[in-house]
């Protein structure tokens, strides 16, 4: 009979449980109907943005798409996994190579683009920082590498890249004599520079700006103390400065490493689709494969696994920093 009795109780609980949960949820959906009405085509722009389009090239890898099957688009013939295998394992797809290639490459421009862009405008940060005149007109002309688009950038540094008749060269050649010869930089060995420096010259003024609020939002009394207490101006950076600068450094470091992953602009505009194999990154790599080899597939499948290893990079970057960005809110 207890057994019946508490049945029966739990069988009355359950429904009203559920009923006080749709209750609260009505009563929230009627207090928030406006707050979900100006949300809503906001949240309707991100799905056909971003999920849609997301969605559309992740299936798009599982097809056979090609010049002979694009006229079907979706309906083209279904292969699975076969293209993510056929690129990772397979030598004789004409990928393949390539695909190793781009990566290494991305990977050395986004370690050297990224590490100089942060040291560099930390230092440049701390000398914006003092005290001197003129600070505030170096502040201002500071922004214009970075206010200029990316596609003129790329021709800004195309010209000064030439080998002949470009700036770099007379001024490493002619007038210093720092070099004996003039290197190719747009093609060869040294034509990954001819991007990372460019990249560098125009990330630079942001980050040393945002660096720079950061420095200014430091109580100087903790700077003060240290000095009382016989601290140098190096162990006062690593051990005041440096510590509360960390959210910040952590919000530059993914901006900054998805930037340079998903680069393209630069080496499209100043070499081309196909910048060689000492400059060929991801982007111009899958750019390439599919709409000038029309892989669609392969392209969409390389994509898929560039998508998938950036997430893991961000749970990692995540896990590195999650201590910094909660201490920050």
């Amino acid at each position: 009979m207890n057994e019946t009795m508490s049945e029966s109780m739990v069988s009355e609980q359950v429904p009203t449980s559920v009923a006080t949960r749709r209750g609260r949820f009505a009563r929230s959906w009627r207090s928030n109907r406006f707050a979900y009405a100006l949300i809503a085509p906001a949240a309707l722009f991100m799905l056909l943005v971003h999920i849609v389009p997301t969605a559309a090239g992740v299936y798009a890898g599982l097809l056979k798409l090609n010049l002979f099957t694009y006229s079907q688009l979706f309906r083209a013939p279904w292969v699975g996994l076969e293209n993510f295998r056929s690129i990772l394992f397979d030598d004789t797809n004409p990928v393949r190579p390539g695909l190793w290639n781009a990566t290494r490459n991305t990977f050395f421009y986004t370690t050297y683009t990224l590490t100089a862009t942060l040291v560099l405008a930390m230092g440049l940060a701390l000398l914006l920082n003092r005290e001197f005149r003129g600070r505030r007109v170096l502040r201002t002309l500071m922004l214009a590498p970075w206010v200029v688009p990316s596609f003129v950038v790329a021709i800004l540094w195309q010209f000064m890249w030439q080998s002949e008749s470009g700036i770099v060269n007379k001024v490493l050649v002619d007038y210093t004599h720092v070099l004996g010869d003039k290197p190719v930089w747009l093609l060869g060995p040294h034509s990954l520079w001819a991007i990372v420096i460019p990249s560098i010259w125009r990330g630079l003024p942001f980050v040393a700006l945002v660096f720079l609020a950061g420095l200014q939002a430091i109580p100087k009394d903790l700077h003060e103390a240290a000095s009382i207490d016989g601290a140098n101006g190096w162990q006062r950076f690593r051990h005041i400065t440096l510590p509360l600068l960390r959210p910040l450094i952590a919000i530059q470091v993914l901006f900054g490493f998805i930037y340079c992953t998903y680069q393209f602009a630069l080496p499209y505009v100043m070499m081309g689709t196909n910048p060689g194999p000492y400059a060929d990154l991801m982007m111009t790599l899958i750019v390439r494969q599919s709409f000038g080899n029309t892989l669609f597939g392969y392209g969409a499948a390389i994509s898929t696994l560039l998508m998938f290893v950036m997430f893991l990079c961000v749970l990692v970057w995540y896990a590195a920093f999650k201590r910094d960005l909660v201490a920050a809110r």
